[in-house]
C-alpha cells in the first residue's frame, strides 16, 4: 500500500515521501496516529502543489544538508569499545553512539537520520552508514570500530627456572 508521509518516521522515511507500507501497517499505526495519509491521485496531486509552495524552503534545507555533507567529508571517526575474543564487541554500537562521536566532532547529525546496515554494529573494523539528511540528500560515512584496551607491549617471556632434583640421603 502506497502512503505519503506527513511527519518524519524512523526507519520508513521523511516528510512528503511517498513509501510503500504494508496494509495493516498503514491503517492499524501510521494514519490513525497522524503519520501518512493514502497515496491517491488526489492526495498526490497535493503533495505536488505542496512541494512546488516550497521550493525556496526546499532549497535553503537541501543547502544545508550540502553543508553538513561537507563537514561529513572531512570528518573522520573512530569509536572505541570493548571488545571480548576476537573481533567481537561486548554489547553492540548503533546509530546513536555514531551521532554522539559525530557531536563531539562538531557535526550535528540527528540519529534518525543515521541508517547502519543491521541497525548494530557487533564487530571491530571500518563500517559505513548511510546519512539521509534530506530526501534528495544522502551521504556514505566510512568510521572505524576499534578496541578501547591500550595495546600493551608484550614483555619477552622471562625463561623458566627448572626446579632442582631434591637430595634425598
Amino acid at each position: 500500500m502506497d502512503i505519503i508521509l506527513k511527519k518524519d518516521v524512523e526507519n520508513l522515511g521523511l516528510e512528503f515521501d511517498t513509501v510503500s507500507v504494508k496494509p495493516g501497517y498503514a491503517r492499524n499505526f501510521l494514519i490513525p496516529q497522524g503519520y501518512a495519509l493514502l497515496a491517491t491521485p488526489k492526495n498526490k496531486a497535493a503533495l505536488e502543489a505542496t512541494l512546488e509552495a516550497r521550493k525556496e524552503e526546499e532549497a535553503k534545507l537541501i543547502a544545508t544538508a550540502n553543508g553538513i555533507v561537507d563537514q561529513l567529508k572531512k570528518t573522520s571517526i573512530t569509536i572505541p569499545a570493548k571488545v571480548g575474543s576476537g573481533d567481537k564487541l561486548f554489547g553492540s554500537i548503533n546509530n546513536a553512539d555514531l551521532s554522539a562521536a559525530l557531536e563531539k566532532a562538531g557535526v550535528s547529525v540527528e540519529k534518525k537520520y543515521i541508517k547502519i546496515p543491521g541497525n548494530t554494529i557487533k564487530r571491530t573494523g571500518k563500517v559505513t552508514a548511510n546519512i539521509r539528511l534530506h530526501r534528495n540528500v544522502e551521504y556514505n560515512f566510512e568510521f572505524d570500530i576499534v578496541s578501547d584496551a591500550p595495546v600493551a607491549p608484550q614483555a619477552p617471556a622471562a625463561p623458566k627456572k627448572e626446579a632442582a632434583p631434591s637430595e634425598e640421603a
